[in-house]
């Protein structure tokens, strides 16, 4: 809903509750009891087509949310409470032989009350797994401890082998997110978005079921399987996911997403690989003295990759009031919100470490056809709230009785593959306009891009690399570029702009070339001169 933030205490919650109860130790009694993992419900046939039939046959009715059982008691479950519900890791569920995709389950609680219900699917056969207090172990007078058996879960995550740490979880509405590379999480992923940005309630459509497949011997993908609902919308999703490290030793996950969505109602706005992040300030527009950090955000822009292969680079805002930015394509071939900025001094802070934040990544595997790339960013004035959303929405509308199908990568990276023939931008600044030691001139603004790449390494100053730069409005003026000393694949890039008056933003495009050749990838910014 436009104006409201994405509460990032409220749908995170529970992963972070999860995380802090991790490191509670296990009581005696417990530790002690069976071994046998959970109890298991009837074993019904499964498929991803038995799937996508019932999501079709679920569209042909109207919407009807399952109601928590005892919702008095799981209201009390707050986040204090929550924090002392661990999941027992002799419970673990073993998706596979080597044990090395162990799943733990998510207690129901004040902010995850609804019940989703998790199966494990062997030998083509689905079965529950139901609900136990046993599952968990809570302190003496816990609420918890009054909930009755078959009750559900909140959600899933899948752990690291020795069971101390998590890379994927399942969690709120159709939220999951992984630690990515550096086994840090930030962003997260949701499996549709419905109505994002606009003046009208935004609708959060729920996983409410998950059917977890068994990984054959020394496999190392697993395979999970969902339904979605909401009064709008159905929906059948198979996602894979695999995790590896590469020759540096860094982790990345890779996730495989079919989803075949069918509506209940038309739909004004459809979001297709959707993200929630965070943005405060960065290098750009940090305000004076609001907080001792340089830089405070979970991601630090959006990154596309067009059908007709230009690359583009959107340093995020922090606005004045609500900006949606759409970038319309045809065949888009990736976009994503990135984490550049790996850079521990630039955000000093060894608690959170924001550098350690994933990126992520979109692309398609069947073309994505003609719609736009959408940017939402809603004002903030803390870390605490999700107030960054970026998701393709097709042009075609999705209309009641009808079905669409997507089928995509989503990555979760250190950073995205990148074409050594282009330099990105690494980082933005801004500042008073005109020139050092002459009067400045009233309401002039300037701007410094910085750019790196081995494309560069071998161009001089007086090579004739020119700057291009176009403005939505306003007057460019002093534009040049120059190599950085001593930094041979980094190039600097300035320019003032006068914007004479109005509050509207101006939409800036910036890159470098030699002759016709693009040397960069394209710079796109949004400045608000009335905060100048």
């Amino acid at each position: 809903m436009i104006g409201s933030h994405l509460d990032r205490r409220q749908i995170l919650a529970g992963v972070a509750a999860a995380g802090v109860a991790a490191n509670l130790p296990l009581g005696r009694a417990q530790a002690a009891a069976s071994r046998l993992g959970p109890a298991l419900g009837p074993a019904q046939p499964f498929s991803f087509d038995t799937l996508k039939q019932r999501a079709a046959e679920l569209a042909r009715s109207p919407w009807a949310q399952e109601q928590p059982k005892a919702k008095e008691i799981i209201q009390r479950i707050d986040y204090d409470a929550y924090q002392k519900i661990r999941f027992r890791p002799d419970m673990s569920i073993m998706l596979d032989a080597e044990k090395q995709l162990p799943i733990q389950l998510f207690h129901l609680g004040q902010f995850s009350p609804h019940p989703v219900h998790i199966h494990l699917i062997r030998g083509g056969k689905a079965r529950e797994i139901i609900y136990s207090a046993n599952l968990f172990e809570t302190p003496v007078g816990h609420p918890a401890r009054d909930l009755p058996d078959h009750i559900g879960f909140a959600g899933f995550r899948v752990m690291a082998p020795d069971l101390k740490t998590d890379w994927l979880a399942f969690l709120g509405a159709s939220y999951f997110r992984s630690s990515g590379p550096f086994n840090q999480y930030g962003l997260s992923a949701r499996g549709l978005a419905i109505d994002t940005g606009l003046s009208t309630p935004e609708e959060f459509p729920r996983f409410t079921e998950f059917w977890l497949d068994e990984v054959p011997p020394h496999g190392d993908t697993m395979t999970l399987y969902a339904l979605l609902d909401s009064p709008s919308v159905t929906g059948a999703y198979r996602i894979t996911a695999r995790r590896e490290t590469d020759g540096r030793g860094v982790a990345r996950v890779d996730q495989e997403i079919e989803c075949e969505l069918y509506a209940r109602a038309d739909i004004t706005r459809l979001g297709i690989a959707p993200f929630s992040s965070m943005y405060w300030y960065g290098e750009a527009d940090r305000p004076q003295a609001v907080d001792w950090r340089p830089e405070i955000h979970d991601s630090d822009g959006l990154a596309i990759w067009t059908g007709s292969g230009e690359r583009i680079w959107r340093p995020l805002n922090n606005p004045p009031r609500v900006m949606t930015n759409t970038f319309v394509d045809k065949d888009v071939r990736g976009f994503g919100l990135l984490q550049r900025d790996r850079n521990l001094v630039h955000y000093l802070d060894d608690s959170v470490f924001y550098e350690r934040r994933a990126s992520s990544w979109i692309e398609p595997i069947e073309p994505f056809g003609e719609g736009e790339v959408h940017l939402l960013e809603i004002p903030t004035d803390d870390e605490i709230h999700d107030n960054i959303a970026a998701y393709w929405s097709p042009r075609a509308p999705l209309k009641a009785g009808t079905q669409r199908r997507f089928h995509y990568w989503l990555r979760w990276l250190d950073d995205i593959p990148f074409p050594t023939s282009l330099a990105r931008a690494t980082a933005t600044w801004t500042g008073i306009g005109g020139r050092p030691g002459q009067t400045r001139p009233k309401g002039v603004r300037k701007f410094v891009v910085d750019f790196k790449g081995p494309v560069l390494k071998d161009i001089g100053r007086n090579d004739g690399v020119e700057i291009i730069v176009t403005t939505s409005r306003g007057e460019i003026s002093n534009a040049y570029t120059h190599p950085i000393v001593d930094q041979r694949e980094h190039w600097r890039a300035f320019f003032d702009i006068d914007v004479a008056d109005g509050e509207d933003p101006v939409d800036m495009r910036l890159y470098l070339r030699l002759g016709e050749r693009a040397l960069t990838e394209t710079w796109v910014y949004q400045y608000f001169p009335e905060r100048a």
